[in-house]
C-alpha cells in the first residue's frame, strides 16, 4: 500500500512523500508537476483524504471567489458561494471524471450556485465602496486607492448590468482564464455561442463604461 503525505512548497512542484510498506521499507521523495500533483490529490480526496482535499481548496479557492464576485458583485456572497462550491465538490467527487480539469468543474458548480442565489434575491446586489476598499492593497497611497475604487465600482456595475448568460461567459474568460472550449464545456453550450456571447459582452461592456465615464464627468 502507498500512503501519501502532502507538504507545502513550490505550487508548481509540490514534494510528494510516500512510504512503501512490506518487507523492505523505503522513504522516497519525488517531484511531480502541477497537473500530476492535482490528479494525485483528487484521487486521495476521493478516498476520503480531507487533507488532500484541503490542498485542492487552497489551490482553487481564490479563483472561485474571484469568478463569483464578478458574477454577483458582493464580497460576502462570493465567499459564501465559494464555500458552498467546495462542499458540493467534496460531496460529489465521485462524479468528477479525470482527466477533465478540476478547475473547470468547480467553476461550473460555482456559476450555477451564484445564479441560483441571485435568482432567489430577484435583484442584483450592489457593490459597496466599503467592500471594494477591503480588496485594495493596504500599501497604496489614499489617492490611488480612491481612483482604483472608483474604477472598480464602474467596472463591476457594468458587468452586473450584462445579461446573465453573457456575464458568465465574460467572467469565465476574463477573470477565470478559461479558453473558449473550456467555457463551452463548463456552461454546456456550443463554442460558437461562447464566441458570440463574449463578443456581445465585450462590446456592451465598452459602451456601458463609456456611459458611466460620461455621467461621472457631466
Amino acid at each position: 500500500m502507498i500512503r501519501f503525505r502532502i507538504t507545502r512548497g513550490n505550487p508548481n512542484k509540490i514534494p510528494l512523500s510516500y512510504v512503501l510498506t512490506g518487507r523492505e521499507r523505503e522513504y522516497v521523495v519525488v517531484e511531480l508537476d502541477y497537473q500530476e500533483t492535482e490528479r494525485r490529490l483528487i484521487e486521495l480526496a476521493r478516498d476520503g483524504d480531507k487533507e488532500a482535499f484541503g490542498e485542492l481548496v487552497q489551490r482553487f479557492y481564490p479563483g472561485v471567489v474571484a469568478v463569483v464576485y464578478r458574477l454577483c458583485g458582493e464580497v460576502t456572497l462570493a465567499e459564501d458561494v465559494a464555500q458552498e462550491t467546495f462542499v458540493r465538490a467534496w460531496l460529489n467527487l465521485s462524479s468528477f471524471q479525470l482527466p477533465a480539469p478540476f478547475r473547470n468543474w468547480l467553476y461550473r458548480i460555482a456559476v450555477n450556485l451564484a445564479f441560483d442565489r441571485l435568482r432567489q434575491r430577484r435583484a442584483l446586489p450592489v457593490t459597496t465602496a466599503m467592500e471594494i476598499q477591503e480588496m485594495a492593497d493596504p500599501s497604496e497611497d489614499p489617492e490611488t486607492v480612491v481612483v482604483k475604487r472608483e474604477q472598480a465600482t464602474r467596472i463591476q456595475q457594468a458587468i452586473q448590468s450584462l445579461p446573465p448568460a453573457a456575464r458568465a461567459v465574460l467572467v469565465l474568460r476574463e477573470y477565470g482564464g478559461l479558453s473558449y472550449q473550456e467555457i463551452a464545456t463548463t456552461l454546456d453550450i456550443p463554442p460558437g455561442t461562447v464566441m458570440s456571447r463574449l463578443s456581445y459582452a465585450r462590446e456592451r461592456l465598452r459602451c456601458l463604461l463609456l456611459e458611466l465615464v460620461e455621467e461621472h464627468h457631466a
